[in-house]
């Protein structure tokens, strides 16, 4: 078999076989294919896609690239949460607390930020002295005892996917839908869960800007994990917005805790009890309808936040944080106000650009190497429907020495859009497909 001919079959749009899938992907990452033919390759799958099998083969090889975990060890049914990304997304750091506390264990391997969407290894890394690296035996020992733990993803973990994710990135073939379900499904398969809920975003502030392309990728990614045997869920969330009101690591942590006391903002809640709900439900704890119930209690009741302090101790991390996030938490003192240009009524937001802002304020990554500042970020003030007044402050900006200000405030005044008439904000959760 040579790679030139898998390469050729599929830029011709032939249906390429298992063993030729096999031979490309285990080629690549043995060094035995070079860069300049599988990223011939990876263009010729952008036009000519990859169909169900073809994706599962796919999926399946690079999920095999390296370890599987194995939970056995840990009691009940594991369900585990993804998200596709997206600005101020932070519901993690709610739903992993919320659901542990309903005796569902989480154990969850998470990724750090690339671009402007946020990661929830960086954020978690702003509590002092958090520890997201625990070996596998500690992992699995901390989610036994503790019901959840919360760490980055192994390096042993799905090779196959860092290595052609890179490629992909350089050679402009990352939106291709069938790419980014086995990327995605490979990764949630070898970390050895029992059944996932899939976050999907669609809108400004997301990787899929279209609700058709965002349920195509839903969809393809439930029939993936139904071919595995494992049960899924997914979620179509809006991000035309950002979600809730924080931008930036140590900012988006102060109001996960804020959530988690009851006190925070709706869509973010809303999004974090439903995609709970749905955990507990494919977990047969609760059917959806009554978890949302349940963990609405566990709120209320404080149990979630308690979790929350749990998590936190057992990785190390300042307790008090829990308490007083705000003297715990490494925050920006430096804040600078944007302010509205005239009066009306914010008709739209381009979430993308306010992600940006605050990547360019230190908050988030360009490029793999960059280190990311945890002090610094954007708390939204003024959402979509929300009336306004000249000079009144639709954002305010943490910001640190290194921050570029400048492009940060040019960005904010491209995303917003102020009219003479109300609109009506978009609900965060538009579908839930089982």
């Amino acid at each position: 078999m040579r790679a030139y001919d898998v390469i050729l079959k599929k830029r011709n749009g032939e249906k390429l076989s298992r063993e030729e899938i096999e031979f490309m992907v285990g080629g690549y990452v043995k060094g035995e294919i070079p860069d300049y033919q599988m990223a011939a390759f990876l263009m010729a799958v952008y036009f000519r896609h990859l169909d169900e099998e073809e994706t599962y083969y796919f999926t399946e090889t690079m999920m095999r690239s390296g370890e599987v975990l194995d939970l056995s060890e840990i009691p009940g049914p594991k369900v585990d949460k993804h998200s596709t990304g997206g600005v101020g997304d932070k519901t993690t750091l709610v739903v992993a607390p919320l659901v542990a506390s309903a005796g569902v264990p989480v154990a969850k391997m998470s990724g750090r930020a690339l671009g402007h969407t946020g990661g929830t290894i960086d954020k978690l890394e702003s509590i002092p002295g958090f520890r997201t690296e625990l070996s596998l035996e500690e992992f699995i020992d901390n989610v036994k005892k503790y019901g959840i733990a919360i760490v980055g993803q192994t390096g042993n973990l799905v090779p196959a996917d860092k290595k052609i994710y890179a490629l992909r990135d350089a050679t402009a073939t990352v939106d291709e839908i069938s790419l980014i379900a086995s990327s995605i499904m490979s990764k949630k398969l070898a970390g050895g869960s029992d059944a996932f809920v899939l976050d999907v975003k669609f809108g400004t502030g997301a990787f899929m800007k279209g609700f058709e392309d965002a349920r195509k990728l839903a969809l393809l990614m439930l029939k993936i994990a139904q071919q595995h045997g494992k049960k899924a869920a997914a979620v179509l969330s809006n991000m035309d917005q950002p979600l809730g009101s924080a931008v930036g690591n140590s900012l988006e942590v102060i109001e996960a805790i804020e959530t988690l006391k009851g006190n925070g903002p709706e869509d973010l809640k809303d999004l974090s009890i439903t995609l709970g709900a749905l955990m507990l439900e494919l977990a047969g704890v609760a059917d959806f309808d009554d978890g949302k119930k349940i963990l609405q209690t566990k709120l209320e009741t404080g149990e979630a936040l308690e979790k929350f302090r749990i998590l936190v101790k057992a990785q190390g991390g300042d307790e008090r944080v829990v308490d007083d996030p705000w003297k715990v938490l490494p925050v920006a003192e430096q804040v600078v106000e944007f302010s509205a240009e005239r009066e009306g009524y914010v008709s739209k937001i381009d979430a993308e650009k306010v992600g940006i802002a605050s990547m360019v304020l230190g908050a988030g990554r360009k490029k793999k190497e960059d280190r990311i500042d945890h002090r610094v970020g954007i708390i939204v003030e003024k959402k979509i429907g929300d009336s306004v007044k000249k000079g009144e402050t639709i954002a305010k900006l943490f910001v640190s020495d290194r921050s570029d200000v400048e492009n940060a405030l040019r960005l904010l005044k491209e995303a917003y859009v102020i009219s003479d008439s109300p609109s009506k904000p978009p609900r965060v959760v538009e579908e839930v497909i089982k």
